[in-house]
């Protein structure tokens, strides 16, 4: 809280810390002292109490300042959106799909608290830190021994949910002020680490499942963000995984720019919702100068529209272009955002929820939060 003072020269001043000290001092001099003191002491009293009143209501006062690109409109969609995330969660603290592939609750929850955390929120801050601490708990309980964090009952392609749980947990792990509940988070995160670099195909990549040994770029693009943001928050990632990731995507690349949905296709078409994740990745390894990752970016631009995109996997496809256009600072981003925003946002329903993709009504508000949120700059690995 803060705590207010008065200077020798009536000037007050506000430091970060409990008011209850000074008026405890304060009124310690009035029992010990002589009258005029106590006269003194009350005076000064009554100065804190005026002061802190005027401060109040200055920051009453004072407008919110939104960060450019967030109207107060957006301001209004993201709070309703965060709203209903925190009803549906479940008494286990996680989140689950109404739609029609299924519930997966791991993956939903990994993203659904990605969104909560975009908000400023952690396990301990924020005015929904009980929602976040207890997806946390539910995630850290999804955590088996070998490493692989799902429930394998609910999610017959667990390693969506796998890499998605990593991505957020390391990024809660880079704000986590409980010593008890960092280490915690660490060592679940350095047993999913050397999960999936058991899992990782010989090309590089990674498949639904961590037996596999197959791979497709969906999947892949997943693991590389989560290991990167492991990497960036000190848990041990090892190179030689990394870069063979990064070999997969060059190795996936056609030559209009655009990344296929494996690299074993040597054929096959160019997909654009996998060619942002894949310049996210390049974008999260510090490459934006990499001329693939600028020929993947080109190829995305003009099929992946704001307000729709032809390609499938809508939201999915916004989800890593939004991201690569923002952390780059790409001139595209000052016309892409509002034309991304005004459709999402005549696209949020009653209750605060989107419709994503077909997949589910958690998976669609996360990701539409993920995408609105961006320019609060809060999330490190989405910063620019």
């Amino acid at each position: 809280m803060n705590r207010t003072t008065v200077a020798s020269n009536g000037e007050c001043r506000i430091a970060n810390s409990e008011t209850g000290a000074d008026w405890q001092s304060l009124f310690a001099i009035s029992k010990y002292s002589s009258k005029w003191v106590r006269r003194l002491a009350t005076s000064a009293v009554a100065a804190v109490v005026l002061c802190a009143g005027s401060v109040a209501w200055a920051q009453e006062q004072i407008p919110e300042r939104l960060p450019q690109q967030i109207t107060p409109a957006t301001k209004s969609a993201i709070e309703r959106g965060l709203a209903y995330l925190t009803r549906t969660q479940d008494r286990q603290g996680s989140w689950s799909n109404q739609g029609r592939y299924g519930k997966y609750p791991v993956a939903m929850t990994g993203l659904a608290g990605l969104a909560l955390l975009m908000d400023g929120n952690t396990t301990t801050q924020g005015r929904y830190a009980p929602q976040v601490d207890r997806a946390t708990r539910y995630l850290l309980r999804s955590a088996t021994q070998n490493g692989l964090i799902a429930r394998p009952e609910h999610e017959g392609r667990p390693m969506f949910g796998h890499g998605f749980s990593m991505l957020f947990l390391s990024q809660l792990y880079g704000m986590t002020e409980d010593p008890t509940r960092a280490q915690e988070i660490h060592d679940v995160l350095s047993r999913a680490v050397r999960l999936t670099a058991r899992a990782q195909s010989h090309p590089g990549g990674w498949y639904y499942t961590p037996n596999a040994r197959s791979d497709e770029g969906s999947v892949t693009i997943t693991q590389v963000q989560a290991l990167r943001s492991c990497r960036n928050v000190g848990v041990a990632v090892p190179k030689a995984v990394i870069k063979s990731a990064m070999r997969y995507l060059a190795d996936s690349q056609n030559s209009d720019g655009g990344i296929r949905y494996t690299v074993r296709q040597r054929m096959g078409n160019s997909r654009p919702a996998i060619t942002a994740a894949a310049v996210c990745c390049w974008f999260n390894a510090g490459q934006y100068d990499s001329p693939r990752a600028k020929r993947a970016l080109e190829f995305c631009k003009p099929l992946i529209r704001p307000n729709g995109t032809q390609s499938g996997h809508d939201y999915y496809a916004h989800l890593y272009l939004a991201q690569a256009l923002y952390i780059s600072d790409d001139p595209y981003w000052d016309e892409y955002f509002p034309k991304r925003r005004q459709y999402l946002l005549g696209r949020q329903r009653a209750d605060g929820s989107w419709m994503g993709d077909g997949v589910g009504d958690i998976y669609g508000t996360a990701l539409a939060l993920i995408i609105l949120q961006l320019p609060y700059n809060q999330l490190p690995i989405m910063q620019q």
